[in-house]
């Protein structure tokens, strides 16, 4: 039987678990499950492609090579091709190790507040890297680019997962990387939907709501919206919000006005529709699976990513079918969205060997150092000095092993002992410490659970201690500029300090030589 006699041949239940992404680990073994709320075992997972036939997988975790082994393992499961996804908005490598990873994509609108064509040209090579590794581990879906416009300094979900802070910048930076990646046969998503930029509250954890109006959405959030569509973005990815002067009652992915009466009408976007993760606190608490599940299919939603239950998500839909609550030509117009997005799409030989090439790695690297920032004199050697690391889980930070330049270079300068504090550390503990030089590393970036945006009680307590001290001897900022403009704020003209907005080792390696000239 093709493909084509397959899709005609659909039961209902078979149709809605089409429009079902679910999440799955992207290592190979059970035991190496990091989630395990959210992602299922081998055998749940085999069920739900093989028996369910979901139309799609979002993965997350796992080295390049055992991502492709996962998805050969899962097409050959699957019925029909699947959507293979994964939230790699700063290359592959922010995922799969052994992958590219490349700066935030505010490194990008830094870049271009200086040169536009440059920053231009990078957004269009980091969108074309990063299609081509997915595409070598198997993955069909980019989900990226956050088009969000990030203007609220204490939003601590996008923050510098956006590209910039004005509408302009974000618009020109999501058409190039788009542009990039669509030299590629995989998909690319615009997020979040109708704009997340302005917001104080992760919705990961609870429901943030905006007071805009839609003349505000009109100049400000919706912009970039419109450029992605136009730059052919094949997908658009909702918001956990909440907009009183767009839909009073229900969030912006549970709401018909805003999907279908100005995303898919007055925009005019003919591509998918895809929910935020519906097991995100802000749906999750109020509506659960089953609910969820139906409002977003009834709000305009193609595409039901990662429902608490996938199997009740789609039982859930298919009696409101059944009842008449959902028409079968709704199902039907997802079902053709998805068909022809696939069609756009086809396996290719997967070739590890692509991962991190010489140009890849050239394009992060030049991202990476002509967005840096430094000021102050250069830094000298001490006698006896601190290396001080301020993280915000010191056992959670995956970008800081045994040989990373953070914990390497500071002892050639003299600063051989070492301080590691994070959120956990006791204040008390923090008063007590000794006056010596000390090489201040900050750790610090907007992201998904972690609730806010700046920095937490023992760090603000570390920075104040060692300035009354006068014992800082010169400052690395990873991350969030924010973070970087507050603390320079209080900081001698003369300090030598560096901002960096990645985090990985590549990062330190090219921010802390800069601090010594």
């Amino acid at each position: 039987m093709t493909n084509l006699n397959v899709w005609d041949h659909l039961s209902l239940a078979q149709q809605v678990a089409q429009m079902v992404v679910v999440r799955a680990s992207g290592y190979r073994y059970d035991r190496q499950i990091q989630y395990p709320a959210w992602e299922p075992d081998a055998t749940t997972l085999q069920t739900w492609v093989q028996e369910l036939g979901v139309g799609g997988v979002i993965l997350l975790g796992g080295s390049a090579v055992e991502v492709a082994e996962r998805c050969r393992q899962l097409q050959g499961w699957a019925n029909l091709p699947l959507l293979l996804a994964a939230d790699i908005e700063e290359g592959v490598g922010q995922r799969f190790s052994g992958a590219t990873e490349f700066p935030p994509p505010a490194a990008l609108g830094a870049i271009a507040q200086r040169d536009l064509n440059r920053a231009i040209e990078l957004a269009t090579a980091m969108g074309a890297s990063t299609a081509a590794e997915a595409l070598a581990l198997g993955l069909n879906w980019v989900l990226a680019p956050v088009v969000d416009v990030n203007n609220n300094p204490a939003n601590p979900v996008i923050n510098v997962r956006a590209f910039a802070e004005t509408p302009a910048l974000v618009s020109a930076l999501a058409q190039a990387f788009i542009r990039g990646a669509r030299q590629f046969p995989v998909l690319t998503a615009a997020k979040h939907f109708p704009g997340h930029g302005d917001t104080a509250t992760d919705s990961h954890l609870e429901l943030p709501v905006l007071p805009h109006d839609r003349d505000r959405l009109d100049v400000i959030e919706w912009p970039p919206f419109q450029a992605a569509i136009t730059a052919g973005v094949d997908s658009v990815m909702s918001a956990h919000v909440l907009l009183p002067a767009l839909d009073a009652e229900y969030p912006a992915t549970l709401s018909s006005a805003i999907l279908t009466g100005i995303l898919r009408q007055k925009m005019g976007f003919e591509g998918l529709i895809v929910t935020d993760a519906l097991v995100m606190g802000a749906i999750a608490n109020t509506y659960g699976t089953a609910a969820a599940a139906v409002k977003a299919v009834e709000a305009g939603a193609d595409i039901l990513l990662m429902p608490p239950d996938p199997p009740a998500a789609i039982a859930a839909v298919v009696a409101a079918v059944e009842s008449g609550r959902i028409s079968p030509d709704r199902i039907q117009a997802s079902l053709q969205r998805i068909q022809k997005a696939k069609a756009r799409l086809h396996n290719l030989a997967i070739d590890l060997d692509y991962c991190q090439t010489t140009p890849a790695v050239a394009i992060a690297t030049a991202i990476q150092e002509e967005s840096l920032q430094r000021a102050g004199k250069e830094l000298l050697a001490v006698p006896l000095g601190v290396n001080c690391l301020i993280v915000d889980d010191a056992l959670r930070s995956s970008f800081l092993p045994r040989t990373c330049p953070a914990l390497t270079l500071p002892p050639q300068w003299g600063f051989q002992e070492r301080l590691v504090i994070d959120q956990f550390t006791p204040v008390d503990a923090i008063t007590a410490l000794a006056a010596k030089p000390t090489l201040v590393q900050v750790f610090s970036r907007g992201n998904p659970f972690r609730g806010n945006a700046g920095l937490s009680t023992s760090a603000i307590a570390t920075l104040q201690h060692l300035q009354q001290q006068g014992a800082v001897a010169a400052l690395v900022v990873y991350g969030s500029p924010y973070v970087y403009r507050e603390l320079t704020g209080a900081l001698p003209a003369n300090l030598p300090r560096v901002f960096s907005y990645g985090h990985s080792p590549a990062a330190q390696a090219i921010a802390l030589p800069a601090l010594a000239g």
